[in-house]
């Protein structure tokens, strides 16, 4: 076992974020790492304290308090109980640290900027697997990050993985 690492996992609860997810911890975590779930909110949302955040994004939230719904609700999100589980998993049987982070504005930016304030050694994201058409009208996260973020990143592309 190497030096603990923290690895960011950019999440939108789409089924591809979950596959990245699912692989992150299947591939990737270890004992000791700290997992950051990253969320980035559209601009136009409008939770109670996104204005107090809106620069640096919401203080690192623990696994426990991000599991309660009250919560999560305060940032504008809606608990997936597939994500919370496999989470929950993953700080029990791994040891990881878990917690969460929520952005607000274009995923592309915040998760480049995601990568600096949280030091991370590496970022995993899904592919929503556009067409050409699509990703040149759009523009694809996933390539946008690969291309900007100053750590390792690991696209986990295709069809969602079947659940263990």
């Amino acid at each position: 076992m190497g030096k603990a690492r923290t690895v960011g996992i950019g999440m939108d609860y789409s089924a591809t974020s979950k596959s990245a997810l699912r692989w992150a911890i299947d591939n990737l975590i270890e004992a000791g790492d700290q997992m950051i779930i990253i969320h980035v909110r559209s601009p136009k949302s409008d939770p109670t304290n996104k204005q107090l955040f809106a620069d640096t994004g919401s203080p690192l939230i623990p696994l426990e308090e991000f599991k309660e719904a009250n919560v999560s609700k305060q940032y504008g999100l809606t608990p997936d109980p597939e994500v919370l589980d496999l989470l929950d998993t993953v700080s029990k049987t791994k040891g990881a640290k878990v917690v969460a982070k929520i952005y607000w504005g274009d995923p592309r930016e915040k998760l480049c900027d995601a990568v600096e304030h949280l030091k991370l050694d590496s970022l995993v994201v899904g592919s929503r697997g556009l067409g050409i058409i699509k990703r040149v009208l759009l523009g694809s996260v996933s390539n946008y990050v690969v291309t900007n973020a100053t750590c390792p990143v690991t696209v986990v592309k295709g069809t969602p993985l079947p659940k263990p």
